[in-house]
């Protein structure tokens, strides 16, 4: 809670516009019962030192089942990263955070933050929307970044039925060897 009251303190005292905060893929479909990424992602950010953000899904849809620290930001050097608090009943993973160790420069370009684990539970669409951001660079100021949210559809997965001429196909070769089978018999 105080390094949360920390950020927001330093995220208000300055801030800079630069590059989107986005959830990739943008939109995505898959089938109940598939396990599945979705990634929080920079894009064009410059000199990011340190970050914090909420993630919101449909806990009637999806399952967050693990999270994983993405490899932008530890290409600056070593990181303290802090994973998000799952809660699969309000259909939230709040307070994922990471930051540099030492003071050193940030990190510039595109790449990714976080990697969510869900399972698709059940069909319907989840809005999966990022809120709560903090992005400071490496003089602790605010980097003001666009948001860019996402969304997953879960459908049911049926299996295909083989179609009439499959079917067709099959009759017909049962019955050649059966009626083999009835002439060696004879």
């Amino acid at each position: 809670m105080f390094a949360r009251l920390s950020l927001a303190f330093v995220f208000v005292l300055g801030s800079v516009h630069a590059g989107t905060i986005l959830v990739s893929p943008a939109t995505a479909n898959v089938g109940v019962g598939q396990f599945f990424e979705v990634d929080v992602d920079v894009n064009s950010i410059t000199d990011l030192y340190a970050y914090q953000f909420d993630l919101s899904f449909n806990p009637a849809v999806l399952q967050a089942t693990s999270i994983t620290e993405g490899d932008f930001l530890d290409e600056g050097g070593t990181t303290l990263f802090f994973p998000g608090t799952i809660d699969n009943v309000g259909g939230t993973i709040t307070e994922n955070a990471d930051s540099l160790e030492t003071a050193i420069a940030g990190v510039s370009g595109s790449g990714t933050l976080v990697e969510f684990e869900f399972e698709a539970i059940a069909p319907g669409i989840s809005q999966n929307q990022i809120s709560n951001v903090f992005l400071l660079d490496s003089n602790l100021e605010g980097i003001n970044a666009d948001i860019a949210d996402g969304a997953v559809t879960v459908n049911i997965v049926t299996t295909p039925e083989p179609s009439c001429a499959v079917l067709v196909a099959l009759g017909v070769v049962a019955l050649f060897l059966r009626s083999r089978w009835c002439l060696s018999r004879a």
